[in-house]
């Protein structure tokens, strides 16, 4: 079990049930992808910082019922819908340690089964009741979109800078994490301190866990990262360690490199691997990343002193120095 669960092992485990009840339908690929998606795993930080969060400002489930679980579910259908979308666009192979489900069932059901859980997303959040958290997730998700479709323009482009980069990740990434923090405690009827202290919580946890993901992709194994070593380049993507490398490295470096980027080729992984090392860029990503969880828990310290905060603060030491 994770070290930050426990705190919430009850609703999550009931999320989880939650989750595999709402994925039930008359149509057999819907029930076959969702079974496929459930067995895969995961670890389902989005829908346990909206858990944590409601428990934090204190949410009391006996008084206000079990909107709490509902949320959860909510993003992380929301979430896996983007991963359904995102492999086929990326032309994935491997999520997880397994095929992903393009592969295993194509393209076009991929696509199809994400727009269903988009659309049971947004039946769960009506079940609800909140406009206020409709709102900030209907926001969310619209920016997601944004940030996925930027990303898309940005494939094999080189010349990104640092700060587009920024902008990427934190539309794909930190928007929902941002999403659930501000919605758990909306639903909590928190003051706006603790809405705000939750908001920026998210933010901050979802960039360093993308940074980390990032640099994961040049410094991982890909047996424990359940992904192909290098797959961000294949892709023509110009992240952080590749464009910190650029920055730092000679002529030469900087320019194979590039070709990679715009060629969307991976031949030249391991002299890349080697150029990632030697500019320190992976030490960068990761400094970048420390902050981002420094924030975080300086947001996470506004919140009244409760194990669920204490949850909070463990889950974003997770976020920055895990190795998967």
């Amino acid at each position: 079990m994770l070290p930050f669960l426990h705190v919430v092992k009850t609703d999550f485990e009931a999320v989880n049930q939650l989750i595999v009840d709402e994925l039930g339908s008359d149509v057999e690929l819907i029930e076959n992808i969702g079974s496929y998606l459930i067995d895969a795993g995961g670890k389902r930080l989005r829908p346990i910082v909206a858990l944590l969060g409601a428990k934090a400002c204190g949410y009391r489930d006996d008084k206000q019922g079990n909107k709490h679980l509902l949320l959860a579910a909510v993003v992380e259908f929301i979430h896996t819908a983007t991963l359904l979308h995102d492999d086929v666009v990326d032309t994935s192979e491997l999520r997880r340690g397994r095929y992903t489900a393009n592969v295993e069932f194509g393209n076009a059901a991929s696509v199809l089964v994400g727009d269903f859980l988009y659309s049971r997303a947004f039946q769960l959040m009506v079940r609800i009741g909140d406009i206020e958290v409709m709102k900030v997730l209907a926001n969310a998700t619209n920016t997601i979109s944004e940030g996925e479709v930027q990303q898309l323009i940005n494939t094999g482009n080189p010349a990104i800078t640092e700060q587009e980069y920024q902008q990427v990740i934190r539309k794909k990434t930190a928007e929902l994490f941002e999403a659930a923090g501000r919605t758990s405690a909306l639903l909590a009827g928190a003051n706006s301190g603790e809405v705000s202290a939750l908001q920026q919580y998210g933010h901050h946890i979802g960039m360093a866990f993308q940074l980390v993901d990032d640099a994961l992709d040049y410094s991982g194994d890909s047996a424990q990262l359940g992904k192909n070593v290098g797959d961000d380049l294949a892709e023509g993507k110009a992240t952080l360690p590749l464009i910190y490398a650029m920055n730092t490295a000679n002529i030469e470096d900087a320019q194979l490199i590039r070709s990679a980027i715009v060629s969307k080729g991976s031949g030249d992984l391991q002299k890349i691997l080697a150029v990632v090392h030697d500019t320190g860029a992976l030490d960068y990503t990761l400094a970048c990343a420390r902050q981002q969880t420094d924030s975080a828990l300086a947001a996470a310290g506004k919140l009244p002193a409760t194990p669920a905060r204490d949850a909070l603060v463990t889950l974003a030491e997770f976020a920055v120095d895990r190795d998967v």
